[in-house]
C-alpha cells in the first residue's frame, strides 16, 4: 500500500480567514460565535451563528465570476488557494491528470434555493436564474476548485450530513492509496446559516438559545450545554503520495495512515445507543492504519455540545480504548466555531494535523461544569502542550452516517 502524507492546509471558519488566525482562535479559545448579520433574526428564537466575517474571494474570482458562485463554493476555493500554495504546487505543473478533489459539502447552495423559491413565488418562472443549478448542488465546490488549481484527476464530493468533510478526506486518502491519484486537494465546505436553516434546527430544539452570550453558546462536553451552534467555512487538506512529496521536496505535516466509517442503522438523527456505530467507526480507522491503541495521544471529537452526541461519543472512545480512554486526550474545537456542518470534519481534520505538527492540542472552549456522563479528559479551557503519536478526528452526521481519520506523527 501507498503511504498518505499531508503537505498543505487551508482554513476558512468563522475564527479567521487563514489557517493562522483560525488556529490562534483554536489554542486560545477564542469564539468567533457572535449575534447572526447575514440576515435579520430578530423574529427566530435562534439569533447566533459562527458566522465566517469579511470574506475576500477577490484572490480567487473576479467580480463577475463572484457572482456567479454559491458562497459554499467561494470558501472551498479560498481555502483550497491556501492549502495549494502552502503545499508549494504552483512550481509543479506536471502529472495533473493524477491529481484530483474530493470535497465533501452537506447542503450545498441552500441559501439560493431559499432565495430562488421564493422569486419563483413571487415573480415568476422567468425570473428564475440561469445559474440556479451550478449555485445549488454541492459537488460545484470540487468541481470549481478543480477548475481553479486545473486538477484532472478523480473529482467528488462526499454528500454524508455532518460527516461530509471527513468522508471526502478519507475517499482521497483510499483514492491515492489505491493507485488512483497523486495528489488531492480534501477536506470539506459549508454556508448554510440561512432564515429556513435555523428555523429548522430551532424546530428540532437542536440549537443553542443562548442568545445573550453568543460566544459561550457552544459548550461541548459541559453538564449546561443546551444545543449546538451553527456555523460555515471550509477546512482543505492537500494529500499526497508519500514518494510523490518526497521527489518535490516538499515539507510534511503527518501521515494519513487509517479511515474508518460506518452506519448506525439506528435513527434518521440520533446516535446509536453507546456510540455503537461510533466504537465501530473508530476500530476500523485504527485497523487500517494499524494503530496501536496506547500509542493514540489525542482524538478531535466530534463533540457537537448536545446531549446524545456527546454522551455516545464518550462512551464509544471508552469502549475502543479501554483504561487507556482517560490517559489520552480529548478535546472538541466547536467551542469556537461552532457546528460547521459538512465542513465541520475538514476544519477539525486540519487543526488535528497541527496539533500534531505543533505538539499543542487546542482545548475545549467553555468547558466549566463537566458532565458527569462525559468523564474523559477534555481539555478545558486552555492548550495543553504534548507530543503526538497518533491522533484520530471523528465526525458523525444525520442518517446514521460515521467517519473516523487516523494521523500519525511524521519522522
Amino acid at each position: 500500500m501507498r503511504r498518505v502524507v499531508v503537505t498543505g492546509l487551508g482554513l476558512v471558519t468563522p475564527c479567521g480567514n487563514d489557517v493562522e488566525s483560525t488556529w490562534d482562535g483554536a489554542i486560545h479559545a477564542r469564539s468567533g460565535i457572535t449575534k447572526i448579520t447575514k440576515f435579520d433574526a430578530a423574529d427566530l428564537s435562534v439569533q447566533i451563528a459562527g458566522e465566517v466575517k469579511d470574506l475576500d474571494a477577490s484572490s480567487v474570482f473576479d467580480v463577475k465570476e463572484a457572482r456567479r458562485t454559491s458562497r459554499f463554493v467561494q470558501l472551498a476555493s479560498v481555502a483550497s488557494r491556501e492549502a495549494y500554495r502552502d503545499a508549494g504546487l504552483d512550481e509543479h505543473k506536471d502529472g495533473r491528470e493524477r491529481w484530483g478533489a474530493s470535497i465533501g459539502v452537506g447542503m450545498g447552495g441552500i441559501e439560493e434555493i431559499e432565495s430562488s423559491t421564493l422569486i419563483l413565488k413571487e415573480q415568476g418562472p422567468r425570473r428564475v436564474s440561469p445559474f440556479f443549478m451550478p449555485y445549488t448542488i454541492a459537488n460545484m465546490a470540487a468541481g470549481v476548485v478543480s477548475r481553479l488549481l486545473d486538477l484532472k484527476g478523480p473529482n467528488i464530493c462526499t454528500t454524508t450530513a455532518c460527516t461530509s468533510g471527513t468522508h471526502g478526506v478519507g475517499e482521497a486518502f483510499l483514492y491515492i492509496r489505491n493507485h488512483m491519484a497523486d495528489v488531492m486537494i480534501a477536506g470539506g465546505a459549508e454556508s448554510a446559516i440561512t432564515r429556513l436553516s435555523i428555523a429548522a434546527f430551532a424546530s428540532m430544539k437542536a440549537l443553542s438559545t443562548n442568545n445573550d452570550h453568543p460566544a459561550e453558546a457552544s459548550r461541548p462536553f459541559d453538564l449546561n450545554r443546551d444545543g449546538f451552534v451553527m456555523g460555515e467555512g471550509a477546512g482543505i487538506l492537500v494529500l499526497e503520495e508519500y514518494e510523490h512529496a518526497k521527489r518535490r521536496g516538499a515539507k510534511i505535516y503527518a501521515e494519513l495512515v487509517g479511515y474508518g466509517m460506518s452506519g448506525d442503522a439506528h435513527h434518521i438523527t440520533a446516535p446509536a445507543p453507546e456510540g455503537e456505530g461510533a466504537q465501530r467507526c473508530m476500530k476500523m480507522a485504527l485497523a487500517v492504519g494499524s494503530v496501536p491503541l496506547d500509542q493514540v495521544d489525542y482524538i478531535n471529537a466530534h463533540g457537537t455540545s448536545t446531549g446524545l452526541n456527546d454522551k455516545y461519543e464518550s462512551t464509544a472512545i471508552g469502549k475502543v480504548f479501554g483504561s487507556h480512554a482517560y490517559k489520552l486526550a480529548v478535546s472538541s474545537t466547536k467551542g469556537v466555531t461552532g457546528h460547521c456542518l459538512g465542513a465541520a470534519g475538514g476544519i477539525e481534520a486540519v487543526l488535528t494535523v497541527l496539533a500534531m505538527h505543533r505538539s499543542l492540542i487546542p482545548p475545549t472552549a467553555n468547558l466549566h461544569t463537566p458532565d458527569p456522563e462525559c468523564p474523559l479528559d477534555y481539555t478545558p479551557l486552555k492548550a495543553r502542550e504534548r507530543t503526538l503519536r497518533y491522533a484520530l478526528s471523528n465526525s458523525f452526521g444525520f442518517g446514521g452516517t460515521n467517519g473516523t481519520v487516523a494521523f500519525k506523527r511524521f519522522s
